[in-house]
């Protein structure tokens, strides 16, 4: 497996009058590695992601459920590295029978945007498998103004790096369940995803799922596919973002920040 990150020598300056400024020296940073990792069905390319490196299994296999391919870890027979940046899968029986042949389409996605190989505006909606609306679950404010910081505990590779997002899945009570990193935001959330379809936990009913970004659309519907009812942001959730998790009865907080948050959608989730 490659790395997760790397050293890089740079020329540090700081700029300004006074003593503190700085012609600039030498030396080592550490950044975020990215690198291709090439997904194929069946041994044929389906796509290619940009991401860091690391638990690619999860990526893959939250990357398939998010497209709406799968639902349970019963639907992939094997994810195969046959290379550090390729993976091949191999689906249930029957699968492709059924309507799989739609998917062998080869498309880039970069590591800012989980939905840039879509052929048309309506394929960009998956709908979910999943009743969200009904999740009867309650989470506190003060559960949810904890989250941040005991995600930020596990973000190893940002704590070094300053420069990857984090996805993190927790209990209602405030329990963390799991929590990925990686250069793209909707990888992070497939990589969390992934790993709770492959111990076959879907639907994610109860849970809240926090991101250390903005909540775009990708992100909001990568939830709702996942059933999750709670999705928060540090960040600002988009208007597209607001409208499907209004639309799928999912609860959009954003701007989670300190004991201060904003409740765009299914306020009635929030307790004191």
């Amino acid at each position: 497996m490659s790395g997760r990150t790397t050293r890089r020598r740079v020329l540090k300056v700081r700029a300004g009058p006074g003593p503190d400024a700085s012609p600039g020296h030498a030396r080592a940073d550490l950044l975020a590695v990215e690198e291709p990792l090439e997904i194929r069905l069946g041994g044929d390319p389906l796509t290619v992601t940009m991401r860091t490196p690391g638990d690619d299994i999860d990526l893959v296999a939250g990357f398939l459920a998010g497209e709406g391919v799968v639902s349970s870890a019963a639907d992939i027979t094997r994810i195969t590295m046959c290379d550090v940046n390729v993976a091949d899968v191999t689906l249930a029986d029957g699968w492709l029978a059924s309507g799989g042949a739609g998917l062998r389409r080869a498309f880039l996605t970069t590591s800012a945007c989980g939905v840039c190989g879509k052929d048309s505006i309506a394929a960009i909606r998956v709908r979910s498998r999943y009743d969200v609306a009904a999740d009867p679950v309650v989470v506190s404010a003060s559960v949810l103004a904890a989250l941040p910081d005991r995600l930020r505990v596990a973000q190893r590779i940002f704590a070094g790096t300053g420069g990857i997002h984090a996805a993190g899945l927790f209990r209602s009570d405030g329990t963390l369940l799991a929590a990925r990193e990686d250069v793209g935001r909707h990888n992070a959330v497939d990589k969390v995803i992934g790993w709770a379809l492959r111990a076959d936990l879907l639907p994610l009913s109860g849970c809240v799922l926090l991101v250390s970004g903005r909540a775009s659309f990708e992100l909001t519907q990568k939830a709702l596919v996942a059933g999750i009812p709670v999705l928060a942001a540090v960040s600002a959730p988009s208007s597209l973002a607001a409208e499907l998790a209004q639309d799928g009865g999912l609860t959009l907080v954003g701007f989670l920040r300190g004991q201060s948050m904003n409740v765009y959608t299914g306020g009635h989730r929030l307790g004191c």
